[in-house]
């Protein structure tokens, strides 16, 4: 399904002498959230041989955006802000103060004037897309803190695998400048811009992977609205 690589991703914090993270689902809908099942797998990249050239295709699959299209990852570092739901009243009511951010002589088009938190929402809270930790997206239900089962520390985000990098064209602050100008159009090479994995979870949902950062061979994954334990295996 996915591969990360730590040369690519310091953020990852493998177990041992680990160096690849591998990412595999089950493209059928599993209980209790109707979403697919996931198993991750630390290894080492050295120990990997006999690497097949045209990795095998599911003979079937519940949906299309379950089997994902190939395609190379470019990591990027970004920095987002919270959620503006997560912050506290009293910040909530200063992005709401739209004289504010003209004070601050921060560059937000008029249009935002009347419902100036709008424009953090967009462009600067909770990055859309699939992401290495970060801070995890809100879904239909307010975010549920995940504690570890094994020492019952709070999980933190591992992978967010989202059915959108972007949303409409007020999302696309956030598309890569490289890639603005494929953004601008509809489609290219057969494939949607936004949707460049073509992988749709659910109704265009999200599906978080947690880690816990004591016990790392302890996951669980969220799909909005519930979650459920995910397998994860270590180095042998």
């Amino acid at each position: 399904m996915a591969q990360l690589f730590l040369r690519d991703i310091p953020l990852l914090r493998p177990p041992r002498q680990a160096d690849l993270l591998q990412i595999l689902w089950c493209p059928y809908e599993h209980d209790p959230d109707c979403k697919p099942a996931t198993a991750l797998f630390w290894r080492s990249a050295a120990e990997v041989r006999d690497v097949l050239a045209t990795p095998p295709e599911p003979y079937e699959a519940d949906y299309p955006g379950y089997v994902p299209e190939p395609c190379v990852l470019a990591p990027e570092a970004i920095t987002e802000y919270p959620n503006s739901l997560d912050l506290s009243p009293e910040l909530q009511r200063m992005l709401e103060d739209w004289n504010r951010w003209q004070a601050v002589g921060a560059t937000v088009d008029s249009s935002y004037a009347e419902y100036p938190q709008e424009f953090y929402s967009t462009h600067l809270g909770n990055a859309p897309g699939w992401k290495v930790a970060g801070r995890p997206p809100w879904g239909r239900t307010d975010p549920t803190p995940r504690y570890c089962a094994v020492c019952e520390v709070r999980m933190t985000p591992l992978l967010t695998i989202a059915s959108w990098e972007w949303d409409g064209d007020e999302g696309r602050s956030w598309v890569p400048q490289e890639d603005q100008a494929a953004a601008a159009s509809s489609h290219y090479a057969g494939q949607n811009p936004p949707q460049p994995t073509r992988v749709g979870v659910g109704s265009t949902d999200n599906m978080q992977i947690y880690i816990c950062p004591t016990s790392p061979q302890a996951s669980a994954h969220r799909s909005d609205p519930m979650s459920r334990p995910a397998c994860i295996t270590p180095l042998p």
